[in-house]
């Protein structure tokens, strides 16, 4: 499964059509039978985790020098978009292992990479990214937590929240405060294990939607880790962060891109067996219309991530627009697909019997996390006008 980053633009590579296809039967088999009922008990998908690291996708990016497929992003994306198409929540489990991971994969020592990553491959470990506070959430540089030397150790102090799968991951990247006079500069990123001293989940968020997906708040009360837990140097931590999201943004377009399909695929199955007014629905132009245009866009949002989960692979530079740009079309697109999908299930489309409704609930979340999009516009105006 090595990548392959130098593939046609409008074709993709025959490994990745046939990764892709066997994904697929796996979904359809070993995740989608469960979807509904982890959504309606808030549960965390055991079955669909077990089924991952069982066939080798729980954290395809992971290089093959430390245990992985090392997948290229492209590969990634397919994967986060296959297992979104019917359920967002277990998607998280490849896309946060990635989040969790890169800024290690990117800037960390080999020592560290050596002590984090096999055990993300072999999926005895799931990895969390823990950058924004309550009161650092979009304004991600004005974090208060803290980090202190104390001889050989770091001591941080502090709090996260919106951590996705938090409680369930075994290693997270933190960011912390190093250097209170430097602003962005003076903030470090780190690796911590939950079994560190110190180290607390506090509590989890009651939600919307991805609620198989345990969303948590970390509390770091004198957390003691080893001093070569570091990412890179002192003070490039926030810099680490934002190279992070060039490279994850768009896996939350892959992960929109498939919950959008999902619900497409749903919608075109109901209109074609429903019947009024002697026939089928289908068969009004109206409906077809509405169809197209969900399928026109969604493939427009497609292309779109692929081609930036292709720059990122090939180490492009200023990527941060394509990355931004990916996020937040393909996450707009989801939200109307899967709202139009509701409504062309009706009355159906409302309740609990069919899947349209919760699609719609967990496509929300695309447009929030890894950056509002009123952020991604943001990050877009100033990659234009700079």
């Amino acid at each position: 499964m090595a990548g392959n980053p130098d593939f046609d633009l409008f074709q993709l590579p025959e490994e990745h059509q046939e990764m892709r296809e066997a994904l697929r039967d796996i979904c359809e088999k070993q995740i989608k039978p469960f979807a509904a009922e982890v959504d309606e008990n808030h549960r965390f998908p055991v079955e669909a985790e077990e089924a991952l690291v069982a066939s080798g996708f729980n954290a395809v990016h992971v290089p093959e020098e430390y245990g992985g497929a090392g997948a290229d992003s492209v590969m990634v994306a397919i994967v986060i978009e296959e297992v979104a198409r019917v359920c967002v929540s277990s998607s998280l489990i490849p896309g946060v292992n990635k989040l969790g991971t890169m800024g290690l994969i990117l800037n960390g020592s080999e020592e560290l990479k050596q002590q984090v990553l096999p055990s993300i491959a072999d999926g005895s470990a799931m990895a969390s990214y823990a950058l924004s506070e309550r009161e650092a959430g979009s304004d991600a540089a004005s974090m208060r937590t803290k980090a202190r030397r104390d001889g050989d150790n770091w001591i941080l102090n502090g709090s996260k929240c919106w951590i996705t799968n938090g409680g369930k991951s075994t290693w997270y990247t933190v960011m912390a405060v190093t250097d209170p006079d430097k602003g962005a500069n003076g903030i470090s990123s780190f690796i911590v294990h939950k079994d560190d001293p110190g180290f607390s989940v506090t509590g989890y968020e009651r939600k919307l939607g991805i609620k198989g997906s345990p969303t948590a708040e970390l509390a770091f009360e004198n957390c003691v880790i080893p001093g070569d837990r570091i990412i890179g140097d002192e003070g490039t931590g926030f810099k680490t962060a934002l190279q992070t999201l060039d490279h994850t943004r768009q896996t939350i377009g892959a992960q929109a891109v498939g919950v959008a399909q999902g619900a497409l695929d749903l919608a075109i199955e109901y209109v074609k067996d429903r019947k009024q007014f002697g026939k089928s629905i289908s068969d009004f132009q109206g409906i077809q219309f509405m169809l197209a245009d969900m399928a026109m866009e969604l493939e427009a949002a497609r292309l779109m991530v692929y081609h930036a989960a292709a720059r990122a692979e090939r180490g492009e530079k200023d990527i941060s627009f394509i990355a931004a740009a990916s996020k937040c079309f393909a996450s707009d697109v989801a939200m109307k697909v899967t709202t139009d999908a509701v409504q062309l299930l009706g009355g159906a489309g409302y309740t609990m019997d069919f899947a349209a409704e919760r699609m719609m609930r967990d496509a929300k979340i695309t447009q929030i996390y890894e950056g509002t999009n009123q952020i991604q516009r943001v990050v877009m105006s100033r990659a234009l006008l700079k």
